[in-house]
């Protein structure tokens, strides 16, 4: 499948610490603990779907910075086009993820100036006519291209992570324009299913998932008007859970475009994540497709 993917690229640090709350020290030496990558939501995405076999068509803007050209040239190695990812920052945006062995995990994301960016539908409206689908990622510089994603006729999936109010004025726009649509169980005003049914009964997305975490997921096929639960998987240790959720969600979309009924696209999602979350970084631990399926056939 050839997938455009438009969203955030930055800069990640990752950081293992003992547990939360952190104590206040001056300094603390440690040994293999803290490293440093490319990640972002996006990035994420573009690795995953690329690593199960898909070619992927990446959109972003990022810094002029050295820190941009860096991740320039590590597109270029994965063997991804650079054409439109704009140097126009100033700075290319920054994460810190400080994470411990339960699973936790708090992330520091700076944005600098991104918010205030637009990418011009024109310059990307001939790989959007070649593409099978079109990711795109709940960030300010996407605002044309998803208030007129309906008109492209292509599927498009978007990932709105943290959603308390179905009419967030900052996500309408991707909720209203997505066929599938992507969220996190955290800070929910009501129970899971209620407030699925609520997204669904404003926007009629084909599909909603609802990542639970260390639980699992929930889906709602919006043409069948049925729940599907997903229980977590088992395939290695967990390590740092950053990037679970791109995880799922990059599998999702990868066999949903190959046919796959939403409820059995989550059931390899959810092996995929799990598989994920055994290595650190947002942008690692991914396999490819057969090897997924091996791990699904194994456990």
């Amino acid at each position: 499948m050839k997938i455009l993917v438009s969203g955030l690229i930055n800069i990640e640090t990752n950081i293992a610490i003992g547990n939360f709350p952190i104590h206040y020290c001056p300094i603390e030496y440690s040994f293999n603990k803290v490293n440093f990558d490319i990640s972002g939501v996006a990035y994420n995405v573009m690795n995953a779907l690329s690593v199960l076999g898909d070619e992927i068509i990446p959109v972003s803007i990022i810094g002029k910075d050295p820190f941009g050209n860096f991740i320039k040239e590590n597109l270029e190695k994965i063997c991804l086009s650079t054409k439109n990812i704009v140097q126009e920052l100033d700075a290319t945006c920054t994460s810190v993820v400080m994470f411990d062995d339960q699973g936790k995990r708090k992330v520091y994301c700076d944005l600098k100036n991104i918010q205030e960016r637009c990418i011009s539908l024109k310059n990307i409206e001939h790989d959007i006519s070649n593409c099978d689908g079109i990711v795109i990622c709940n960030i300010n510089f996407n605002d044309e291209l998803i208030k007129n994603a309906k008109k492209i006729g292509k599927p498009v999936f978007t990932d709105v992570h943290i959603l308390t109010d179905i009419h967030d004025s900052y996500n309408k726009r991707f909720l209203e324009q997505s066929d599938v649509v992507f969220l996190s169980d955290e800070g929910l005003p009501c129970c899971p299913e209620d407030f699925v049914i609520s997204i669904y009964n404003e926007y009629k997305n084909n599909v909603i998932v609802l990542g639970q975490g260390e639980k699992g997921a929930l889906l709602f096929d919006g043409t069948t008007e049925q729940f599907y639960f997903v229980k977590s998987v088992y395939t290695r240790p967990v390590v740092n859970t950053v990037g679970a959720g791109d995880a799922l969600f990059s599998s999702f979309v990868h066999y949903y475009l190959k046919g796959l009924k939403p409820h059995q696209c989550l059931e390899k999602a959810v092996y995929f994540a799990s598989y994920k979350i055994g290595e650190s970084g947002g942008a690692k631990g991914f396999v490819s497709e057969n090897k997924l399926e091996e791990i699904i056939k194994n456990a």
